[in-house]
């Protein structure tokens, strides 16, 4: 049964990309996450790190094992039906921010609303009410290549935000910003999260904002090999 103070249950996962010469991305990795939580998973280059973040956002399937999202075992759904869990718990922050560059900061976070179902009066009003909590109510209708990288990773985030989602991955967020962008980045993501009580698991090269963050867990060779908490 779910233990239902954890958001995320993972026990002993494995995928193993059969392409090539079958490299074990994960190996045998179980995970515990709570709610709120606010983590962060470091690790060298291939060493699983977003091959579990890729498990966690239900965009791909493991080789075996299980993973438990809100209590809900997400390797045996249909294609459907994972594409509606990750809809509606997941909201995702990528290092570079993929908006679409020919419509406004709004209309960029109005999108996931839209496809959601809300109208589009209502989506025009949250996607307003969100790029406030992120500091651009007077860039809403500015456009990508009229905002810096940090305002546009700003909009990203606002965005991931849109559907009130359970968990929010972020893989490698601040990744393409410079010290002070990221800097300002992470306190956002951190506000979000004490205010909205979401969980946040980023994946980062950074171990400086690593530091910064309620737990580290570290991967190599696609296990975990150290697991603290911080505070």
């Amino acid at each position: 049964m779910a233990d239902r103070s954890n958001i995320i249950e993972i026990r002993d996962l494995t995928k193993t990309y059969t392409d090539g010469l079958g490299v074990k991305a994960l190996d045998g990795l179980s995970l515990k996450v709570k709610r709120g939580e606010f983590i962060s998973i470091i690790g060298p280059s291939g060493s699983g790190k977003s091959t579990l973040l890729h498990m966690i956002g239900i965009l791909d399937t493991p080789t075996s094992g299980t993973i438990l999202i809100d209590g809900e075992d997400v390797t045996t759904m249909s294609d459907k039906e994972r594409s509606s869990a990750r809809n509606k718990m997941l909201g995702f922050i990528f290092q570079y921010h993929h908006l679409l560059p020919d419509f406004s900061a709004i209309e960029n976070v109005m999108m996931p609303l839209l496809i959601s179902g809300k109208n589009k009066a209502e989506a025009r009003e949250i996607a307003k009410e969100l790029l406030k909590k992120v500091g651009l109510e007077d860039r809403i209708d500015h456009r990508p290549n009229q905002l810096s990288g940090g305002q546009n990773q700003r909009v990203a985030v606002a965005r991931a935000l849109a559907n009130r989602p359970k968990i929010v991955i972020g893989d490698e967020p601040t990744g393409n910003l410079d010290s002070n962008s990221s800097d300002k980045i992470y306190e956002l993501l951190r506000k979000l999260n004490r205010d909205y009580g979401q969980t946040f698991i980023l994946v980062t090269h950074d171990e400086d904002m690593a530091a910064k963050t309620d737990r580290i867990i570290r991967i190599v060779d696609g296990r975990i090999v150290d697991d603290r908490n911080l505070f």
